[in-house]
């Protein structure tokens, strides 16, 4: 079995959620599909855009990086590929998350957050 990428999505980072999603909305012209105090996901035509609550301090653990999602319709195979390389551990891997996504992350050198993401029917 391979696995297919699917698309990007750029994940921002936010001080004011409530802000950012008004903006988003009224001056972009994007849907909001989710929000909580910490998360949201936007989509505007094919698009998607994800915002992400951040404290901006020395123990916000992206400070000075930035986090993708690259989604994929198969989560196992590139998964595999990635504990084989060592990229990321065997417990990893989250299986159902309650935002219905099988998934795994890890961060580069330049502490960006990369998430590999299969999204659940």
């Amino acid at each position: 079995m391979e696995t297919n990428l699917l698309g990007i999505v750029p994940v921002l980072p936010t001080e004011d959620m409530q802000r950012d999603l008004k903006f988003y909305k009224e001056q972009v012209g994007f849907e909001i599909l989710h929000s909580d105090d910490f998360y949201a996901v936007l989509k505007r035509d094919h698009l998607f855009l994800h915002l992400q609550w951040h404290a901006n301090t020395e123990d916000d653990p992206l400070l000075g990086g930035s986090v993708v999602r690259i989604f994929v319709d198969s989560i196992q195979p590139i998964f595999d590929e990635f504990v084989a390389s060592g990229t990321v551990t065997k417990d990893k891997l989250q299986l159902n998350t309650p935002w219905n996504t099988h998934e795994f992350g890890f961060y580069d050198p330049n502490n960006n957050a990369i998430f590999i993401a299969q999204a659940l029917p």
